[in-house]
């Protein structure tokens, strides 16, 4: 069964939730159900499988949330979990266990959040001591279930979440593994913002029966503008930063996220945009969990109007009131751009994506168009003129607002009728009017930006590629991809060890998915795998208690990076 949002909205009183539930969510300020939240509560409840697909943003949490703790109420409490929750990343543990916790207080649902670069005894305290909910990663619920400190007998739900997500890390095999190991009468849940073959695969694999649900963004009625305003801009590298400022000119977002590629990006483009009077605030793998607060805390606050971000460090975080998402480069994967696009437009609120791309990226814009089935429209970079028109429209606004809601100008009026004497009003507004317009807004380079157009093939991919040693994975043996570091890891063919096992552990362990995981080499004894440079450290000191392939190995960088 298939459904989509076609039907009429109804109340969370509609959906046969608990009065615990509904107090908990009336508490929180929730007035009624999302679509997918309203599509996909009544089969859950019903004890159905549930096959769903829903972007980023549109209220997944809740959907499989509310049946759990319901679930978990009904039946009552058992010696372990009734329900397990498997997410790709730490933040997306922390934010779903949150939300458990904030939904079943009145009902005493214990949940708890089980991921790798916690300190793996408060989670073996808190599971012996006893709880409803474990949101987990799925190494890190491998690793408990090895220990015997997760017990599987007494669960009731199983839930995938973002399954695209954890795929594309390379958790496949270690969700075949959990999932073989659970009663077979438990309720299975999967949810995904995208729905690859592969996806198709393992619920056909591991779902009986399952109602499918497909929640598609609200299409626009004709002659609106769509809910996320998507475009591109064809930019030489040396004027991206000059294009985006311009950009940022006429957008004026309340809060956006800029997305670069490497830490050492990231650090050089929130100080040029520091530079140009912007309020921009950097994110990236080498910030500490204090730093990273602070950042978050003064964009959510305001202080702060653009975060200049990394992928991986993104990741799991949420901004309230972010209305763009900015691409400084083209994403690598069609998955990862639905991803990122999906913070903005939600809740019914507009937002805008827009996409720096160098003519060579152009055909990685066609692959985002053909898996996402929609046009990304090409436009021009706004010009010199266009920018001076857009900030006197600005200005004009301002000064229009001021006039209608400020009332405190009469102690300006000395001002004018003395400088009224002098000269004619109309220059002294004139005047006053062009004081106002240099105060505001961020200096802008002069120069036109020059118009190119879109490459079908880059000469120099041309070549590229080729056979490969077996074991391999990326770039030709020998060379390092820029922004990226080589890591030594003491395991190699004679463990056993293949890419997979690697993305597998990595993504576990660390806030990386396999998409950032670059070339790997397979030696006998060895492995050297490719990490963005900002994460180098943070994997090597995540994977000291980690194991590769069901041992532990020792994960360093490696020391020369020239052979």
């Amino acid at each position: 069964m298939t459904t989509n949002t076609s039907e009429g909205q109804v109340g969370f009183a509609d959906l046969d939730l608990a009065p615990e539930i509904q107090r908990a969510l009336t508490a929180l300020g929730y007035e009624e159900p999302t679509p997918i939240q309203q599509e996909a509560i009544p089969p859950l409840l019903a004890g159905n499988d549930l096959l769903g697909q829903a972007a980023t943003g549109t209220g997944k949490t809740a959907a499989f949330a509310l049946p759990v703790i319901q679930r978990i109420a009904a039946e009552g409490k058992g010696k372990g979990p009734r329900a397990l929750v498997l997410v790709p990343t730490r933040e997306l543990a922390i934010q779903v266990s949150e939300a458990v916790h904030r939904y079943g207080t009145d009902l005493g649902v214990r949940v708890l959040p089980v991921y790798g670069g916690q300190p793996i005894g408060r989670q073996l305290r808190e599971l012996q001591r006893g709880v409803d909910v474990v949101v987990a990663t799925p190494g890190r619920a491998l690793d408990h279930i090895a220990r015997g400190t997760l017990p599987l007998d007494g669960l009731r739900t199983v839930v995938l979440d973002e399954a695209d997500e954890m795929l594309d890390m390379g958790f496949a095999e270690d969700i075949d593994s959990i999932l073989e190991n659970v009663p077979s009468d438990r309720q299975t849940v999967l949810f995904s913002a995208t729905m690859p073959s592969r996806i198709d695969s393992m619920a056909r694999k591991h779902l009986s029966d399952p109602v499918r649900v497909r929640i598609e963004r609200e299409a626009p009625a004709p002659g609106e503008a769509p809910r996320i305003r998507e475009s591109a801009y064809i930019v030489g590298r040396a004027q991206k930063a000059a294009a985006l400022g311009r950009l940022l000119d006429v957008e004026s977002p309340e809060a956006a996220i800029v997305f670069c590629r490497t830490r050492d990006q990231v650090d050089q483009l929130s100080e040029t945009l520091n530079g140009r009077g912007y309020r921009a605030e950097a994110l990236h793998g080498g910030l500490s969990q204090e730093q990273r607060d602070r950042v978050m805390g003064r964009l959510r606050g305001g202080t702060a109007d653009l975060l200049v971000a990394t992928d991986v460090a993104a990741r799991g975080i949420d901004v309230e009131h972010l209305t763009h998402v900015i691409n400084y480069d083209v994403p690598s994967a069609p998955e990862s751009y639905v991803h990122r696009i999906g913070r903005v437009g939600r809740a019914g609120r507009e937002g805008v994506a827009i996409t720096l791309a160098e003519p060579r990226e152009s055909r990685m814009l066609k692959a985002i168009e053909r898996a996402t089935g929609r046009k990304v429209p090409l436009e021009k970079v706004p010009s010199v003129a266009d920018l001076r028109a857009r900030r006197l429209e600005l200005t004009r606004a301002a000064l229009h607002e001021s006039l209608l809601e400020d009332e405190d100008l009469e102690r300006f009026r000395v001002v004018v009728e003395t400088l009224g004497d002098e000269f004619d009003v109309m220059d002294v507004a004139l005047a006053a009017v062009k004081l106002a317009h240099e105060s505001g807004g961020a200096a802008f380079d002069e120069e036109e930006i020059p118009e190119l157009a879109p490459r079908d093939r880059d000469r120099g991919d041309r070549g590229r590629g080729g056979d490969r040693d077996r074991g391999q994975r990326g770039r030709p043996r020998g060379r390092t991809s820029p922004g990226m570091t080589r890591l030594f890891v003491g395991a190699g063919r004679s463990a056993g060890v293949r890419p997979q096992d690697l993305v597998g552990a990595i993504a576990g362990e660390t806030r990386l998915s396999g998409r950032d995981i670059g070339a790997i080499e397979i030696a006998d004894r060895f492995s050297l795998v490719e990490v963005p440079e900002e994460a180098a450290d943070d994997v090597v000191r995540a994977m000291r208690g980690a194991n590769v392939k069901g041992r532990r190995a020792q994960v360093r960088r490696e020391r020369d990076q020239s052979r």
